[in-house]
């Protein structure tokens, strides 16, 4: 069930680069109770556990209890992600992946994507045997931590989701709002090639006319920068 507003959720956050670190700052500091994990283990977390309040854990628990997990590893990780990484997760728990494919500066190439077409949360998706709603893949880290605005602020940004599970997107959206920011539904995993790097939604800090104008203007061809 998507949570009422203002209350706690149990989420889970596999990754804590610059993503995943900022968005364990502001979720703790909204009161959710936030487990994060990365893959080098829990010791290399203290740092960010006594900021924030947030509890390190191994990868493998992550997902206990998690009613939102959110991945946000290098693409050319989620392979490696544990068998069994959502195992004990709350009933009807959302997967939120912010992942890009950057095939020539780190992932390598990955031939579902570049010659079978799977965007690249569908990859991911079938990854992790879990459906993904797709959201902050664009977004600047920075701006999870500077740019919040309340709702109804002209100069509010808005964020792209993408996810089959209509559900799961709106508890994932519902998230986005409380974070401070706005949000376009951008479609199913399969539209969502739409907000992959070098799209113009892709980096973009505007409002949701803007965004879905983005969205519109996308071409789904992959720039030849990000083909590896």
């Amino acid at each position: 069930m998507p949570h009422a507003e203002g209350t706690t959720m149990k989420i889970g956050i596999i990754g804590a680069g610059n993503i995943g670190g900022n968005l364990t700052r502001r979720l703790t500091a909204l009161g959710h109770e936030v487990s994060v994990a990365n893959s080098r283990g829990p010791h290399t977390l203290t740092a960010l556990a006594e900021e924030t309040g947030a509890t390190p854990v191994p990868v493998t628990e992550a997902a206990r209890g998690a009613e939102v997990v959110i991945v946000t590893v290098p693409l050319k990780a989620v392979p490696d992600l544990p068998a069994g990484l959502f195992d004990g997760a709350a009933e009807g728990f959302a997967v939120l992946d912010t992942g890009n494919y950057y095939p020539r500066e780190r992932d390598g190439r990955i031939a579902a994507i570049e010659d079978e077409g799977l965007t690249e949360s569908r990859w991911t998706e079938r990854q992790l045997g879990h459906p993904v709603i797709k959201a902050f893949n664009g977004t600047y880290a920075q701006d999870i931590l500077d740019r919040p605005l309340p709702a109804g602020d002209p100069e509010r940004i808005a964020l792209p989701v993408a996810g089959d599970d209509e559900v799961a997107k709106k508890t994932v959206r519902a998230l986005i709002d409380e974070l401070g920011f706005d949000t376009v539904d951008a479609g199913g995993i399969d539209d969502s090639w739409r907000q992959q790097p070098d799209t113009p939604v892709y980096g973009l800090r505007a409002g949701v006319d803007a965004v879905r104008q983005a969205l519109a203007d996308a071409s789904p061809e992959r720039p030849a920068a990000f083909r590896g």
